[in-house]
């Protein structure tokens, strides 16, 4: 045996279990549903788009879910709209929505100026504001002192806007869903910036939490999706704890299943992003990728998502001769990212923070080999009840013989899994795969080596191959 120092590592590899997905949409019998009383409920976006950002996901299936159970719905929503349920009713509050604009500067066209709500809006776009939430509650506000509708509840989907103040004033029951605060988003763009003029552009651009966070403080009662982001919620807004309820989301394990005559491709990677935000960790995934191309000449990215063009993400795949290997997909349809991760040996949750976690959870019910980091609610997600429960990445850190440390960096975490692959991974059944790990200074070797010993069930296999660590 050499003579060596050693780093111990505690590391599985999760392929879940079908019954892991809760949901909210959960079938109920028929003398429960009769003893509720049935709702009118409007449902609240201020701008909800049916592919990216969750927004417009999150509307479509929780006012299924609420039709499902025979409440009458209606959703109130900004531009992009979202898709529902044909039982969903749809009234569109129209904006500049100058994000979709291909020349948002012409928005105002068509005597649009007229309205000071649209001058404001396109005002504080082309001086870096985000006004969407802002002017959403105006013309919330402007649409219920109109129409004078009838709802039993609001429910806002993080607008926080002042006209949910106006609401209920007017007498309306209104609550929120805060997936998570934006006080996260800014303190990590910030984290990720050095140039001090895009620092004050991004404190501009999220000027918005103030009418946020004052909003929020004001409403009797919140809801949001895990754990972490109720504490997060309760901190960063300086709120009770009490006035925060949790109702997890859950994943479609009817459209998010293994699909067996889909063959898996070698060292094919699926990650899922829907902006060129810090947040998201991509800064941390191409690099990662970038390290391991030599090693694996074959592998490949698929994006889930699409980058800003010539922005942060596009210009550092660029820099790093990644383009042919990373395709991208937006606009897809849940079935279609199925398929995508019916085809993907590995998939990447690289987030410096996730108030929920959608693409870690979607990857586990498709039986995706997952490495995830442990930021915001991934733990909840992955399986924070399951010691061991997935290869967890920590950024930044480096994997060096003789320090102790329970987490490793994306490149080393990646490799592991390929190592698997690379070696034993095809002779191991489906299910969990324990992976203990030991990195090795050996005597006479430039590069450390790394032992890994895998049990699957009852056997257990041993592989050594020399691994370089930075």
């Amino acid at each position: 045996m050499p003579d060596c120092s050693q780093l111990q590592q505690s590391i599985t590899m999760r392929q879940p279990i079908s019954g892991y997905a809760r949901f909210m949409d959960a079938p109920l019998s028929a003398s429960s549903v009769e003893a509720r009383p049935l709702l009118k409920i409007a449902l609240l976006g201020y701008r909800s788009n049916p592919y990216s950002g969750g927004q417009g996901v999150y509307l479509k299936h929780l006012s299924k879910a609420l039709v499902d159970l025979g409440h009458r719905v209606d959703v109130i929503s900004g531009e992009p709209y979202p898709q529902l349920d044909p039982r969903v009713g749809l009234i569109k509050l129209p904006g500049l929505n100058m994000h979709g604009q291909a020349q948002p500067m012409r928005a105002l066209s068509k005597l649009r100026w007229l309205d000071p709500i649209n001058l404001f809006e396109w005002l504080s776009f082309v001086s870096g504001g985000f006004p969407e939430p802002f002017t959403f509650g105006h013309r919330l506000r402007r649409y219920f002192k109109q129409q004078r509708p009838d709802y039993d509840i609001v429910h806002d989907n993080q607008s926080l806007c002042t006209g949910l103040l106006s609401l209920r004033r007017q007498g309306y029951a209104v609550t929120s869903t805060i997936h998570h605060p934006i006080t996260i988003d800014l303190d990590i763009a910030l984290q990720n910036n050095a140039d001090w003029g895009l620092a004050l552009l991004i404190k501009r651009w999220h000027l918005f939490l103030r009418m946020q966070i004052r909003v929020a403080r004001l409403l009797p009662f919140i809801t949001t999706v895990s754990e972490n982001s109720k504490r997060d919620i309760a901190a960063a807004f300086e709120l009770p704890s009490t006035r925060i309820s949790v109702v997890l989301n859950g994943i479609d394990t009817e459209m998010f299943q293994p699909q067996p005559d889909v063959a898996r491709e070698p060292f094919h990677l699926i990650t899922t992003a829907s902006a060129d935000q810090p947040l998201k960790g991509t800064q941390h995934l191409i690099p990662a990728v970038a390290e391991l191309v030599e090693r694996y000449p074959q592998l490949h990215l698929t994006f889930i998502g699409a980058p800003k063009p010539g922005g942060k993400t596009e210009q550092l795949i660029e820099a790093m001769g990644l383009t042919e290997r990373i395709e991208f997909h937006h606009g897809i349809e849940f079935a279609e990212i199925a398929k995508l991760y019916a085809r993907a040996s590995v998939a990447v949750v690289p987030s410096e923070y996730e108030g929920f976690g959608f693409p870690a959870g979607e990857a586990m019910a498709c039986e995706v080999p997952l490495v995830s980091t442990d930021g915001g609610a991934l733990p909840e997600v992955v399986g924070d009840d399951i010691p061991d429960a997935v290869i967890s990445a920590q950024i930044g850190l480096d994997v060096e013989p003789g320090v102790s440390s329970s987490r490793c960096s994306l490149p080393f975490a990646l490799l592991l899994v390929f190592l698997v692959v690379e070696q034993i991974g095809a002779k191991l059944s489906p299910g969990v795969w324990h992976l203990k790990s030991q990195v090795l200074s050996v005597a006479g070797h430039d590069a450390p080596m790394v032992g890994l010993q895998v049990a699957d069930g009852n056997e257990q296999r041993a592989v050594f191959q020399e691994l370089p660590v930075r």
